[in-house]
């Protein structure tokens, strides 16, 4: 094949197998899209699969496909294999190559019920003809394997559940990467899987296979590809509303396959492709394809709802300038949004996001309780991520999510492997500017210092309740319009209690004095009137010591002065600390 482009991942393939030292790799990522390919000028996809077939393993003799769901398949030089299989058959009398109800030797191969299936079987065969090729001086055959689903043939668990056919599975490909006569017979051996981390660490681990990750397609690879899907479909232009480009920048984060399914799903039924169908489409897709462990966030309101807060929001408001602009070095790599329970925080980056106009996503539940998904379900989660381009990633009660660097008690190291996993992703500087990381949690205290530490989530941003009447009064007010309610500032009664109040609480108050006012009989008192009843049959939270902590843990927490309260900027440190100690 003349004048042939290779995507980077397959050229690294090709190139590192071309140097001799490494003939296994392991494949994850993005196995079950399109791979592209660019030949004599022109762009053209197929699934991996046929591109392995077809491109990258194109000069070698014998090619063949194992997964458990269809056995041992060959695509190319089944004559080679059923010549083994028949030499197989005449030393230990099995019957592979032959059966009553096949009659042509050249037909065997469409009677997947002649070869076995189950892994130890199957693997079994498998080695004695890598084996078998690896021995032959004259002619020398060249052969591909490709285990698909690899992780259902050595998955991820613990070392003591290796002692049965899984361990002998495990030890067989091991032993294709490792064995002499293989690595320099001409054979090469790929693993696809679509998460490393649902593989057993064994093969994982191995210093003599190489793991080769095939990404997200980035925009400008979009763009290709829909020019491909669209090049003979002559209602696309009249049906879409914006340009080749600006529609590959709205589909960042798609596979190509998920691309092919939203457009030829709008185009084949007459549907116009407007921003709104694209942004409805590609959440359900993302969401879908994440299994549900991100929520696509869409912004309903900024940061002028936010009542109070000024200094968080002003700050909030440059960086998200910085943001739109692209100055991406002068951005840090992540918040933390601390403070007591009802003081905004959600609410507050949920306004946030309607300031970016970038990709805001809420991750979810990641966690599962069998070995290696959770695991999974973050290495999907950060694929997606990495091909939205630029996207902020909302975690709320960040201390329940976040995992522990030692571990927790009986979960098997889960928490430990989580923590090591989000650890290393929020550090990688490459990601400034593109992944802007925020967590929002009343205990910091629960989280790991190394997470919190400037390169992961630089700018702590602590959250308190209105300090003074004028502040009680605008969140009181603000809390009246989110429950719109028909009343004037000027309006709503003084509060008579000193104690700080947060959102929370003054909603309450206005929700249960609507109650009241919704049960009267026909003749009905004025609201302000029933507002005032409440206020003072009102008692304020009996958990004021927890509430001092949660105010202090975000003092301690905070890495600037300018969003503390004026009674909190004159305590040291050591004094923060000494009363946290106290009420602990």
């Amino acid at each position: 094949m003349s004048a042939v482009i290779l995507p980077g991942w397959a050229q690294h393939i090709r190139e590192i197998f071309k140097s001799g030292a490494v003939n296994q790799f392991i494949i994850t990522g993005n196995i079950d899209d399109d791979a592209p390919l660019i030949a004599d000028g022109e762009s053209r996809f197929s699934p991996l699969k046929i591109f392995l077939t077809e491109t990258l393993f194109e000069p070698i003799d014998i090619i063949l496909f194992y997964d458990r769901g269809k056995g041992i398949r060959l695509v190319k030089g089944q004559e080679h294999f059923f010549n083994f299989l028949k030499m197989f058959d005449t030393f230990n009398r099995s019957r592979f190559s032959s059966d009553s109800g096949v009659f042509a030797s050249e037909k065997i191969f469409d009677h997947p019920g002649l070869l076995p299936r189950a892994p130890a079987q199957a693997i079994e065969l498998i080695d004695r003809f890598i084996h078998h090729i690896a021995a032959l001086s004259s002619p020398q055959r060249s052969l591909a394997v490709v285990i698909d689903y690899a992780d259902f043939i050595a998955p991820r668990g613990e070392a003591l559940h290796l002692g049965g056919e899984i361990g002998a599975n495990l030890i067989k490909l091991l032993d294709w990467a490792k064995d002499p006569a293989i690595m320099t017979a001409h054979i090469i051996n790929v693993l696809l899987a679509e998460n490393l981390s649902d593989l057993n660490a064994f093969l994982v681990e191995c210093p003599f296979n190489a793991k080769v990750k095939i990404p997200m397609p980035n925009a400008s690879e979009l763009s290709d590809y829909v020019s491909f899907l669209v090049r003979d479909e002559a209602e696309f232009t009249s049906l879409c509303e914006v340009d080749i480009p600006t529609l590959s920048q709205k589909l960042a984060g798609l596979s190509r396959v998920n691309v092919k399914t939203l457009i030829w799903r709008a185009v084949r039924n007459h549907q116009p492709i407007t921003l709104k169908y694209l942004t409805d489409i590609k959440k359900e897709m993302i969401e879908k394809e994440a299994f549900d462990r991100v929520e696509f966030f869409q912004p309903k309101r900024n940061l002028d709802a936010v009542a109070g807060h000024e200094e968080a929001k002003q700050w909030l408001r440059e960086d998200a300038q910085l943001l739109r602009s692209g100055a991406t070095q002068a951005l840090p790599m992540g918040y933390l949004v601390t403070g007591r329970i009802g003081t905004g925080k959600t609410y507050l980056i949920e306004c946030f996001a309607g300031e970016c106009g970038t990709p805001f996503v809420i991750l979810k539940n990641f966690r599962e309780k069998w070995v290696g998904a959770t695991e999974g379900n973050l290495e999907k989660i950060f694929n997606i991520l990495h091909a939205l381009g630029q996207v902020v990633v909302f975690v709320d009660e960040a201390d329940q999510f976040a995992g522990r660097r030692g571990g927790g008690d009986g979960d098997s190291g889960l928490s430990g492997r989580i923590y090591g996993m989000l650890a290393k992703e929020m550090s990688d500087t490459g990601n400034r500017g593109k992944i802007l990381w925020i967590f929002a949690t009343s205990r910091p205290d629960l989280l790991e210092a190394d997470l919190k530490r400037q390169g992961r989530l630089d700018v702590h941003i602590p959250l308190f309740p209105p300090q003074n009447k004028e502040g009680k009064r605008a969140l009181f007010y603000a809390m009246a319009k989110k429950l719109k309610i028909d009343i004037a500032s000027e309006e709503l009664p003084e509060l008579p209690f000193e104690e700080p109040i947060s959102g929370n609480e003054l909603e309450g108050l206005l929700v249960r004095a609507a109650r009241r006012y919704a049960l009267q009989p026909s003749e009905k008192k004025p609201f302000k009137e029933i507002l005032d009843m409440v206020i003072r049959d009102f008692r304020p939270s009996a958990h004021t010591l927890i509430l001092e902590l949660m105010d202090l843990l975000a003092v301690r927490e905070c890495t600037d002065d300018r969003f503390l309260p004026q009674r909190f900027r004159s305590m040291s440190i050591a004094e923060v600390n000494r009363r946290i100690a106290e009420i602990t």
